[in-house]
């Protein structure tokens, strides 16, 4: 089979490399990161997995699985080599000299999906300064080629290291001008915020893991058009529409967040606090779950436990278990709406298909509920001129 085009060419074949350390939710088929390989231009053509106990400190994997990868990347025309995990600076130089061709961790996986897709000035912006945070640690390899300018034995200084404190302090400079980019724009979506507040605006948004079909949801539910597409991180930066509840007599506002992912890099998750924020600020979050993968329950996990790191599991939940349609007619549930217990509490679920338009009606009652509740309201009342 021939190596598919992308918009820049051939993609890059890649071998793919997962090393089980005896952590829950291994992923031994490597499927997530082959659909992070793909959503990033590359082509998986091999895949290769093993047991360790604790990393190798030089070379992660230990120098004979090392040797192995090499052969196997030579044996099927690989050019790069993906790791599932992060990598320390070190471990990357050291596997990149020992196979004589690149290698990228996880991290650096998601920082070049997101750089590829972030559209908004906002977006941009925390990419760039997840990214700059990411390199700062690995400025030593990128200027490893003048490490041999240096002086001989018990030398000191030397274009190399001059090179690495410039590139360092430019770095630096870089990263303080983002923050106070970022600061701007945190101020302009609190103002935002405080209107909307002043408004009586009742906010939800959608959250859940990357390919659950928010963005699916989010046009099934306001009729926008923003980016859906059945692909890792299709939307990156967050959308905001008014939904009309006719019941409640009322608008709410909707927002279409960023996708979470398991492992996500902590500077994605520091970079992206502002887009994050429109669910921090949510009276209600709707999280989204693709209802016919069979990880779902660590999905969840992943999702709660980055909804905790930026303080917004606190908010109340509906969680909306999607892609009903695409569970075999055997596994279907009979009851669309009903209970799921998280962390030893009962959480209101409901089944839907945003795509064929199943159980959107009951959703938009549940929301109808939640606003009212808000109000103070103990039911929809049968008369809406009683509201």
């Amino acid at each position: 089979m021939g190596t598919p085009d992308t918009p820049n060419g051939p993609a890059t074949p890649v071998l793919l490399v997962g090393v089980d350390f005896g952590l829950p939710h291994f992923d031994s088929e490597l499927e997530e990161l082959g659909l992070l390989a793909q959503t990033a231009g590359l082509e998986p053509v091999a895949r290769l997995t093993c047991k360790r106990k604790v990393p190798d400190a030089a070379l992660f994997v230990g120098s004979g699985k090392a040797d192995e990868i090499r052969m196997l990347a030579q044996m099927h025309g690989a050019q790069e080599i993906l790791f599932d995990q992060a990598l320390s600076p070190a471990q990357q130089r050291n596997l990149e000299r020992h196979l004589d061709m690149p290698v990228t961790d996880r991290t650096l996986l998601i920082l070049e999906i997101f750089g590829q897709r972030a559209r908004s000035h906002e977006g941009k912006l925390q990419v760039e300064l997840a990214r700059l945070q990411y390199l700062a640690t690995r400025l030593v390899r990128r200027w490893s080629h003048l490490e041999r300018q240096r002086g001989g034995i018990g030398a000191r200084g030397g274009p190399g290291e001059t090179q690495i404190e410039l590139d360092r302090r430019m770095i630096d400079k870089s990263i303080k001008s983002t923050r106070e980019r970022l600061v701007k724009v945190k101020k302009q979506r609190a103002t935002q915020r405080r209107q909307r507040e002043r408004q009586d605006v009742f906010n939800v948004s959608l959250v859940g893991y990357t390919n659950a079909g928010k963005s699916t949801l989010f046009n099934a539910l306001v009729k926008a058009r923003a980016y859906a597409a059945d692909q890792l991180f299709a939307t990156l930066d967050t959308t905001t529409r008014q939904l009309y509840l006719s019941d409640a007599r009322q608008s709410v506002s909707l927002s279409d967040t960023v996708g979470f992912i398991r492992d996500l890099p902590h500077g994605l998750v520091d970079a992206f606090q502002a887009t994050l924020q429109e669910a921090i600020d949510a009276d209600l979050l709707l999280h989204v779950v693709d209802a016919s993968n069979p990880a779902f329950p660590e999905q969840i996990a992943e999702v709660q436990k980055v909804l905790a790191e930026i303080g917004a599991d606190g908010i109340p939940q509906l969680l909306i278990f999607n892609k009903l349609d695409a569970i075999p007619a055997e596994l279907r549930p009979v009851l669309l709406q009903d209970t799921y217990e998280w962390d030893g509490q009962p959480v209101p679920r409901l089944f839907v298909s945003a795509r064929a338009g199943e159980g959107l009606p009951a959703l938009r009652q549940s929301l109808t509920e939640s606003v009212l509740a808000a109000k103070g309201a103990d039911k929809i009342p049968d008369n809406p001129a009683d509201l």
